[in-house]
């Protein structure tokens, strides 16, 4: 399966998720990781799970159009305005999926050891079969999907200056992961541009 041809779908069933390689060039995506790290207003991300307050080592920033609120885990986070180096990767990302996105939650892994469990983007504010585009900065890192009736999995590597787009149903039938590993040993930003409804 070639995995830069868009018209592939990585899911065998129940879902789309289209894998563009690297959009942007080894420079301009060093350019952009950069100013990321220094312009975005990262902060620790925070859950509550089985009654306890958790805060990750993990960083997350919450961008928009409007002062939208977003909650996942029990939390709820309200969007910031646009930055201007946010609007431009906004505005590549909706010519190549043909997409329009109103929202944007950035994550910050500082290595390897922090990754993302096993979840579906499925809250009731992102609708049913959303399209969200994912944006990749800094680390190489693995990522995986798994059917939530059959468990069959599925992953890629997403390298830095990639685009990876999941629609259709796929939150409806697949869970998705960023699994920890050893051997990252520098950050990874991640860009998912997002359209709200409310």
């Amino acid at each position: 399966m070639n995995l830069f041809n868009t018209s592939n779908n990585l899911l065998p069933y129940d879902g789309e998720v289209n894998y563009h390689g690297t959009i942007f060039s080894y420079d301009n995506s060093k350019r952009f990781y950069e100013k990321l790290m220094d312009e975005i207003e990262w902060k620790h991300d925070e859950a509550y799970m089985f009654g306890k307050h958790i805060i990750t080592k993990r960083k997350v920033a919450w961008y928009g159009n409007e002062n939208f609120s977003y909650t996942y885990s029990n939390v709820t986070k309200t969007a910031l305005h646009w930055t201007e180096d946010l609007l431009i990767l906004k505005e590549k990302v909706e010519q190549l999926t043909e997409a329009t996105y109103n929202s944007c939650l950035l994550n910050l892994y500082h290595d390897g050891s922090e990754g993302m469990a096993w979840h579906s983007d499925d809250e009731k504010a992102l609708g049913d079969s959303t399209t969200i585009a994912s944006l990749t900065f800094g680390s190489t890192r693995k990522f995986a999907f798994k059917h939530k009736r059959s468990k069959e999995t599925i992953s890629l590597f997403l390298e830095s200056g990639s685009l990876l787009v999941m629609k259709g149903v796929t939150q409806t039938h697949w869970l998705h992961r960023l699994p920890p590993s050893k051997k990252v040993k520098h950050p990874r930003i991640n860009l998912t541009f997002r359209q709200m409804r409310y």
